[in-house]
């Protein structure tokens, strides 16, 4: 089995059904560990849109990291995920981030996701349910310089309405 964290997040549509969507995808195809409090972040890069909801969901599969990310690709075309414009607006986005120390730069899948360490609404929600969460040479997840923190983000305190039992 290996852990693996998942990044979810939505700027279209209803936003929280779609996160509680991906988190029932999820559940399908995987043991979900922990999830992440929900958070709102203005978006990064593309056109000009709306803010994102995001957060992290830590899994035990036994898949390997290709098949998991074919499984997150269906969880998205299931909720209308269009990829049309590259960083545009989208109902319901899943970023495989860390599969325990594996590394893997193929076309379809890069691990640990390369933008990981420069992304404040990545590494809060990661950090908060995979505190000891290590890259593959074994350093602690961080981000790449201190300008990450001075990236607005906001914890919501709203939990996911269809959050499965979880396990820490």
């Amino acid at each position: 089995m290996s852990r693996c964290a998942v990044g979810i997040g939505s700027n279209l549509g209803d936003r929280f059904a779609h996160l509680d969507a991906a988190l029932r995808g999820l559940s399908a195809v995987s043991t979900v560990v922990a999830v992440s409090s929900i958070y709102e972040s203005a978006p990064v890069g593309g056109p000009q849109q709306d803010p994102y909801l995001n957060a992290v969901v830590v899994v035990e599969t036994a898949a390997p990291p290709a098949t998991l990310l074919r499984e997150l690709f269906a969880i998205e075309r299931a909720r209308g995920r269009l990829r049309v414009v590259r960083w545009g607006p989208r109902t319901l986005d899943l970023d495989l981030l860390l599969c325990d120390r594996q590394t893997i730069a193929t076309r379809e899948l890069t691990l640990p996701h390369p933008r990981l360490r420069e992304r404040r609404f990545v590494l809060d929600p990661l950090l908060e349910v995979w505190p000891d969460a290590v890259a593959p040479d074994g350093a602690a997840i961080a981000p790449t310089d201190g300008e990450v923190y001075a990236q607005e983000i906001t914890r919501l305190d709203r939990r996911f309405a269809a959050a499965p039992a979880t396990r820490k």
